[in-house]
């Protein structure tokens, strides 16, 4: 399903016509809420980077949702970090100056992670995360929409009925709808997940 496909649909059911801004909102809210709740392997990214020598901070994408997994290459050994929260970081490494191998890191603010100890050296930096695609609103078409449009028809059918002030029983009606697809899109997210178990941590007492 395409944009074009998903607002056509949202207004035949809906028995109504909205403004191209009012098709922005219901579309984007849906996507919002469903990237954040279900781990799709197709928006699973690599990022390499570089933790500079004496520089504790490291940019984060732009479009990243969360964090698979943190690594660094040490010579020959590929080093996952550990998931702290930032206020680790600093109880853990009061000092700045104090340098060594990075075996810590922590989301520090919105654009970027902390690691700690600060690095002795430059090292290259694997990041693992999982990001938020482009819109289906300026995209046109989108991976969930190809592959998934019942969530996302739903999920864009509850905003619209909600912003009409809807009857009870279609607010009801869709989103139990809505929820039948998320759990379908779980399903699969998690089937795949399970087999790259490795990759995302789930296999390792270290995990992010």
């Amino acid at each position: 399903m395409n944009y074009t496909e998903l607002k056509a649909n949202v207004e035949d059911i809906c028995e109504q016509t909205f403004t191209a801004d009012q098709h922005a909102m219901f579309a984007q809210q849906a996507e919002q809420k469903i990237y954040n709740t279900v781990q799709l392997p197709a928006l699973r990214k690599n990022q390499t980077g570089t933790l500079t020598s004496g520089n504790k901070y490291l940019t984060m994408p732009t479009n990243m949702l969360y964090v698979y997994s943190l690594a660094i290459i040490s010579g020959s050994d590929y080093i996952y970090l550990l998931d702290k929260d930032s206020n680790f970081i600093r109880e853990a490494y009061p000092n700045p100056a104090t340098t060594g191998i990075p075996k810590h890191y922590a989301i520090f603010d919105s654009d970027t992670f902390i690691v700690g100890p600060t690095p002795n050296a430059s090292f290259s930096a694997e990041l693992h995360f999982a990001y938020y695609p482009e819109s289906i609103v300026t995209a046109g078409t989108t991976w969930l929409g190809t592959n998934f449009d019942s969530a996302l028809l739903n999920g864009a059918l509850v905003e619209a009925i909600r912003f009409q002030k809807g009857e009870p029983d279609m607010v009801k009606m869709y989103s139990e709808l809505y929820v039948q697809a998320l759990a379908l899109l779980k399903n699969l997210g998690d089937g795949k997940l399970r087999q790259d178990a490795y990759r995302s941590g789930q296999t390792r007492a270290e995990g992010i």
